[in-house]
């Protein structure tokens, strides 16, 4: 859980390039504004067009972690290469998720929780500043995993479906038990960490908490780019903390930077195009579409997140009761 100290999104940034000038000394708000701009991992600039999915090779260490947050996407990568994607939920408005570098210190089972000093927590009536929750309380928000990402960030487990797609959490990534699980073993195997399947299964089945640290971190890349090309088609997020991202201007801008021609793309079908990407829907039009003159009519609005994908994962949870 994240640490601000008011509900004020600007106030939030504040904090945090305060705390991080305290500890770091290297963290100034000229590199968080690069940070905001930066590509999603999946943009064509980035991978050339193709990203390679592969199976994940025991004792390679060499693995990542992506997110893109208005596409609520989290990507695991060994090698430069897709191991696997995973739906997530993000923080609110008001306790936005970092955009910019984290790393990822440890995999945790069965985590404690410590309230963090925020006016959030001083509402609370259940839990007070500091106060050590153990993984056995029900006011323990975190579940069965959680992956520290430094100065309070976490991923961890969501409550439920529901979670995934919105914007739910106090700075946080929320992953399904399924999904959190998976990443876990995952990173396990990849890092030859010193936790067996027999301990592994032990902390699944009870509270007893487990933990690996990552040593080297694990980097983590958060991004907040709503217009990508990728794969050859145009992806359209909606700009879901309301930071104006989605212009004409940035749009035309990225498919040139993508090499798309726009010779034959109107100023209203950029409109039209911008208009479907809201709430929780994002526009997709392939880039032969866009040089076609076809760029509104020929794409289509669809949900940012596969509905299949989450029903799969809300059906595996209640299987599980």
């Amino acid at each position: 859980m994240i640490l601000p100290g008011n509900n004020k999104y600007f106030a939030n940034i504040l904090l945090f390039l305060l705390l991080s000038f305290a500890f770091t000394g290297t963290i100034s708000a000229q590199s968080y504004v690069q940070d905001m701009r930066r590509d999603s991992a999946r943009s064509d600039k980035l991978t050339g067009g193709v990203i390679e999915k592969t199976e994940l090779v025991a004792g390679d260490g060499n693995v990542k972690i992506t997110i893109n947050v208005p596409a609520f996407q989290m990507t695991l990568w060994q090698n430069g290469k897709e191991i696997k994607t995973y739906p997530i939920g993000i923080g609110l408005k008001d306790y936005p998720i970092y955009i910019g570098f984290r790393q990822a210190s440890g995999v945790i089972w069965n985590p404690v929780w410590i309230p963090p000093s925020s006016d959030w927590i001083d509402a609370s009536s259940s839990v007070k500043p500091g106060e050590i929750i153990l993984p056995t309380d029900k006011r323990n928000p975190l579940g069965k995993v959680k992956i520290p990402l430094g100065y309070g960030y976490l991923i961890h487990q969501a409550k439920g479906a529901g979670d995934l797609g919105n914007l739910v959490s106090h700075g946080c990534v929320r992953v399904m038990q399924r999904d959190l699980y998976d990443l876990a073993e995952k990173i396990v195997l990849a890092r030859s960490l010193p936790v067996s399947p027999k301990e592994i299964a032990r902390a699944k089945a009870t509270k007893k908490t487990l933990t690996a640290d990552l040593d080297p971190i694990i980097p983590v890349e958060i991004t907040y780019d709503t217009l990508v090309v990728e794969g050859g088609k145009l992806y359209i997020y909606p700009d879901v903390y309301e930071r104006k991202t989605n212009t004409p201007e940035r749009l035309l801008a990225e498919l040139k930077s993508s090499g798309v021609d726009t010779s034959e793309l109107t100023a209203a079908d950029v409109k039209k195009m911008l208009a479907r990407a809201v709430g929780k829907t994002k526009y997709v039009v392939s880039a032969a579409n866009i040089e076609a003159g076809n760029a509104s009519a020929g794409g289509q609005a669809t949900a940012v997140l596969s509905q299949t994908g989450a029903a799969q994962n809300n059906k595996t949870r209640k299987a599980r009761r």
